[in-house]
C-alpha cells in the first residue's frame, strides 16, 4: 500500500489502526483497515517502505496526516547490521 492509496484511505476514515514496527535495524508500518485487511506500507515500485530510525517513520506518518501510531519495538535491534540484499 503506497502514501497515495493510504492518503485515499485517510480521506475516507477508512484506517482503523496504525503500528510502526521495528524488527532488527529496519522499521516498517503496518496499516489495519476498517474491514480488517491489514497492509504494509510500500513504495511506489511495490517494495516494503523501510526507515532506519522510528522518529523518521513517525514523521512519514505524520506528513500523511496520521498522528496516533502503535509502537512495536519487541524485536527491535538498533546497533544490528541489515543484510545488503
Amino acid at each position: 500500500m503506497n502514501s497515495q492509496t493510504i492518503k485515499a484511505l485517510i480521506d475516507a476514515g477508512a484506517i482503523k489502526s496504525v503500528s510502526i514496527i521495528a524488527n532488527g535495524s529496519t522499521i516498517h508500518i503496518d496499516i489495519i483497515t476498517r474491514a480488517g485487511g491489514s497492509n504494509t506500507a510500500s513504495t511506489l515500485k511495490g517494495t516494503i517502505k523501510t526507515w532506519r530510525s522510528i522518529d523518521s517513520a513517525a514523521k512519514w506518518l505524520r506528513n500523511l496526516g496520521i498522528g496516533n501510531a502503535k509502537l512495536d519495538v519487541s524485536r527491535w535491534t538498533p546497533d544490528q547490521q541489515g543484510l545488503l540484499l
